[in-house]
């Protein structure tokens, strides 16, 4: 299908700690004409998340590793330009996992393809962010795992990020005292000027414990874990009995040489006595309720009550730069590239 010129980046070589020159490479792919039941689809946004990483490993995860020469995973918003399927027509909107590349070919009923419902005051981006995947994460995660209860502390970590934004927003909205922890002191005003947190600590200030220590002083109830490393260990000494801990990711670890050796939360939290309720726990759990978690949060944007930050890489070409600044905590919010207009 000569039409379409397709770009897409694909996986060279594991990267061995961070992402080296000829690890991911971009390439000329040609786009497969769609087969009965079938689409083609436009990226517009692709969304660069944390979990990407470790997908790049040649270890077995919640996840299947990325094969080599395969195209990098990804989330993206995209528009059908041509389909063989009643299902999606040409012109709809999509949320679907195209990988990073430019267009893509996939069975219109195939499993993560949702029809976007455009709503007023919500742009399409926001699809793959705080009314996206993150956000359900973090909703989901808070709501079902975290279960907060009014007057209870929660602390989230990468507080200014797509996912801590609504982990933190929402568990205001449920009446809970909420703490950021987030790298320097733009992000920390961010998180509580503008995001209404109770407070936020600067992890990268030197005094995380001190800190962590003086805004919680009734201790910690819900701790959701995004980072991992230094900030874990500064949460569990202040963990209250009955505390719960969802660990959606650490991403502190995910450039290692060796996960093996690597000192997880859950290495932390089960020295602790007693051991506080935590688990790991995927988004995925709850796909029946997608569409309904969704309006929830598309709802909350529209009104202007979910606020939140995003950083916008444009090109394809970009991608990769992008992705290694995120992973450094370079990105302010959500982390983005515009593909095509």
């Amino acid at each position: 299908m000569s039409e379409y010129k397709n770009r897409a980046i694909v996986l060279k070589k594991r990267p061995e700690g961070e992402i080296q020159e000829g690890d991911l490479v971009m390439e000329e792919r040609s786009v497969r004409a769609p087969e009965d039941g079938e689409v083609v689809a436009k990226v517009l946004w692709l969304s660069l998340d944390p979990y990407m990483r470790p997908r790049m490993n040649d270890a077995k995860g919640y996840m299947d590793p990325i094969g080599i020469d395969e195209v990098i995973v990804g989330e993206s918003v995209a528009q059908i330009v041509e389909s063989r399927s009643d299902k999606l027509k040409v012109g709809d909107l999509v949320t679907c996992y195209s990988g990073w590349q430019e267009y893509v070919t996939f069975p219109a009923d195939a499993p993560m393809v949702y029809r976007i419902q455009k709503k007023e005051g919500v742009p399409l981006q926001a699809y793959l962010g705080v009314a996206g995947m993150p956000g359900r994460t973090g909703y989901c995660g808070l709501m079902y795992v975290g279960k907060p209860q009014p007057g209870e502390t929660v602390v989230v970590s990468a507080a200014s990020g797509p996912v801590g934004t609504v982990v933190g927003q929402t568990a205001k909205t449920e009446g809970c005292r909420v703490v950021g922890v987030a790298g320097g002191p733009e992000k920390c005003r961010f998180v509580v000027e503008e995001l209404g947190f109770d407070a936020c600590v600067d992890y990268k200030a030197g005094n995380l414990e001190a800190d962590l220590k003086a805004a919680c002083p009734d201790g910690i109830d819900i701790y959701f874990e995004n980072v991992g490393g230094a900030v874990t260990r500064a949460v569990a000494p202040l963990l209250n009995t009955g505390a719960r801990v969802p660990i959606c990711g650490y991403v502190s670890a995910y450039n290692a040489k060796d996960m093996t050796e690597v000192e997880t939360p859950f290495h932390v939290l089960k020295a602790l006595d007693p051991v506080p309720e935590h688990r790991f726990f995927l988004v995925t759990e709850w796909q029946d309720r997608h569409q309904e978690i969704t309006d929830i949060l598309t709802s909350r944007v529209a009104s202007g009550q979910l606020k939140y930050r995003e950083t916008v890489a444009d090109g394809l070409e970009n991608a990769v730069e992008a992705f290694k600044g995120m992973l450094k905590g370079k990105n302010f919010g959500k982390q983005l590239v515009r593909v095509s207009e």
